[in-house]
């Protein structure tokens, strides 16, 4: 306490503690954020991986992941800055996993934030958008199987 009794902010003007606030109230997504670190996000690209249905020779998916090839086009160019072939994305992965850990950062950070911090929750609602493209649907039917066990999976590292 300052010797007068007040506190550190009370010697602010009014109109700067109101700007602080803001700025606080601003960056608050950002701290969110924050607490999914690197190796959640690999937790869960080696969840995603544990989880995913048995292989099928006419699905067109590829790898480990199960991924759709224009997906595979897309992602590595944004990730990689070069564009593999999904043969070249299932017979490496150290090719797939740093393209997965990339698309799946932002994804799980997001999904934390919108499900207010509930770590749980968003992986759940991660493996729905992986699944569907629709993280709502975490809970529904067969998708609430899945992101089920995908949560499971990824307790399973920590």
């Amino acid at each position: 306490m300052l010797p007068d009794n007040r506190t550190i902010f009370g010697s602010i003007p009014r109109c700067f503690r109101w700007l602080a606030a803001l700025g606080l109230l601003a960056l608050t997504p950002f701290v969110a954020q924050a607490q999914i670190s690197d190796a959640k996000v690999e937790a869960l690209v080696e969840a995603l991986r544990v989880a995913a249905p048995p292989a099928s020779a006419d699905a067109g998916l590829y790898g480990d992941w199960r991924v759709k090839p224009d997906n595979i086009a897309h992602w590595s160019k944004r990730c990689l800055d070069r564009e593999v072939t999904p043969e070249q994305f299932a017979a490496d992965e150290a090719v797939a996993r740093p393209v997965l850990v990339c698309v799946l950062g932002p994804v799980l950070r997001d999904q934390l934030a919108q499900s207010n911090n509930n770590e749980m929750v968003a992986v759940q609602r991660t493996a729905a958008w992986w699944m569907t493209g629709d993280p709502a649907q975490y809970r529904t039917g067969s998708t609430g199987d899945y992101t089920l066990r995908v949560l499971e999976a990824y307790l399973r590292f920590f």
